[in-house]
């Protein structure tokens, strides 16, 4: 399904994330990089917390309701063994220069920049919001009910849609033609979808067809 939804820190009543841009800007969250409108939820695949993906089970298309979810049913709660003090050596030897907030990869788990403090780093692993209550309110915008539905909203979510989507000789072809930039995001986009389609849709078989243009630049090159 593909919902719109708002989230605030109970703590203080502060928006934290949304999916209305106009929303985000008009409290100073707004990101440029940020992909807003309809989100793509897969219900029972974790990629939402365990509150809001109960509670849209019981949700009709076009309701929208207000939750407040616990710590247990949000972010969990926070664990002080996932607070680290490393030295800020180990940081600029691979070209980091650490300040607080910054969110990095240490041992493949993203942590946020906690403080700096003579030559010592202290980072947390912790969810940002773990241990609080959040209040979420959501819509649910579509309900996608075909196989076609589901990869066009999975394309889109991972930013590389396909413009062609048909069954043929017992496989799911999905066709991108030159009006999709094939750059490394879509590259690694196409491979998430393809694993997402596997881990979600009953298709044994994903076969893609990419359509490739020559640059009109090099082709004026080639007439002189």
């Amino acid at each position: 399904m593909e919902i719109d939804y708002s989230m605030w820190d109970a703590t203080d009543n502060s928006l934290v994330a949304t999916t209305d841009e106009q929303r985000a800007k008009s409290v100073g969250i707004y990101n440029k990089d940020t992909r807003y409108g309809p989100t793509l939820v897969v219900l029972g695949a974790n990629n939402v917390i365990s509150g809001l993906d109960k509670a849209l089970h019981s949700m009709s298309v076009n309701e929208q309701k207000k939750f407040t979810f616990k710590p247990e049913e949000a972010f969990g709660d926070r664990n002080e063994e996932f607070v680290r003090v490393m030295p800020i050596a180990g940081f600029r030897k691979n070209d980091i220069d650490p300040y607080v907030g910054m969110q990095v990869n240490i041992d493949n788990m993203p942590v946020i920049v906690k403080s700096i403090n003579s030559g010592r780093v202290v980072v947390d692993a912790n969810h940002p919001y773990a241990g609080r209550d959040v209040i979420y309110e959501v819509k649910i915008v579509k309900a996608l009910m075909s196989d076609r539905e589901k990869v066009e909203a999975l394309g889109k979510s991972y930013g590389a849609a396909p413009t062609k989507i048909e069954e043929r000789e017992g496989a799911l072809v999905l066709s991108f033609n030159d009006s999709v930039s094939k750059d490394a995001n879509y590259f690694m986009g196409k491979a998430n979808l393809v694993a997402s389609i596997f881990a979600n849709l009953k298709t044994d078989k994903v076969k893609i067809e990419e359509e490739y243009e020559r640059p009109k630049e090099k082709k004026n090159e080639e007439k002189a």
